[in-house]
């Protein structure tokens, strides 16, 4: 049934996301509520591939290495989405906590998959190293100090932003900087109207019309 579940609306070519996740992805445009949904989708994730483990029946290593798959592909969503957000300056203490939390429950049980050599695990070794690796890291990253990682976030987008303009012809760059120009000029006038004081007057009457 969990695998049915996990597997259920997935398109032909494999995502590691069902059908309704991505939905919900797709309608939460802010990080901050983004990376609860990960965290909740890699759960499902990690309970599978401990389910699975526990039953030696047939056809079960393909299973154990497309949950496997799964969950470390939504590890890395996350951190995406959590250095995105904190990048914004969004408030993603929730979302790294729960992520924490998951990950160190799922460590273990990782792990203990690992030290016993399970029959079939030529399968899938490689995908599990992957989701334990993937797992250490993430959790490195959710436990480091939040202003810490906002600011190697900040460092890292200043690095790739800088090597992608020095990349740029004279004429791209000329470009880019007009572009970029209309739209701060936009986002300004975009912020004028929305603090700009309300009035009672109707369009187009002139303030000593509405005096008389």
């Amino acid at each position: 049934m969990l695998h049915r579940n996990r597997t259920a609306g997935r398109a032909q070519q494999r995502d590691f996301l069902t059908a309704d996740e991505v939905d919900q992805i797709r309608e939460a445009q802010e990080p901050a509520v983004r990376i609860v949904l990960y965290a909740k989708f890699a759960k499902p994730a990690g309970d599978l591939v401990k389910n699975l483990i526990s039953k030696d029946k047939p056809g079960r290593a393909l299973m154990i290495h497309d949950a496997l798959d799964d969950y470390a592909k939504i590890l890395d969503a996350v951190d995406d989405v959590a250095d995105q957000g904190l990048a914004k300056k969004a408030d993603m203490a929730k979302g790294i906590k729960m992520v924490a939390d998951l990950e160190k429950e799922a460590l273990p049980m990782l792990k203990k998959i690992q030290e016993s050599q399970p029959k079939d695990i030529d399968r899938y070794e490689f995908v599990l190293r992957t989701a334990i690796d993937t797992t250490n890291d993430s959790l490195d990253l959710a436990q480091t100090d939040t202003d810490k990682r906002t600011r190697d976030v900040e460092d890292r987008e200043a690095r790739q932003k800088k090597a992608i303009e020095d990349a740029m012809t004279p004429l791209e760059r000329e470009n880019k900087q007009a572009t970029d120009k209309k739209n701060a000029d936009a986002a300004a006038a975009e912020q004028e109207k929305k603090t700009k004081a309300p009035t009672l007057m109707r369009p187009g009457e002139k303030k000593q019309d509405k005096d008389k």
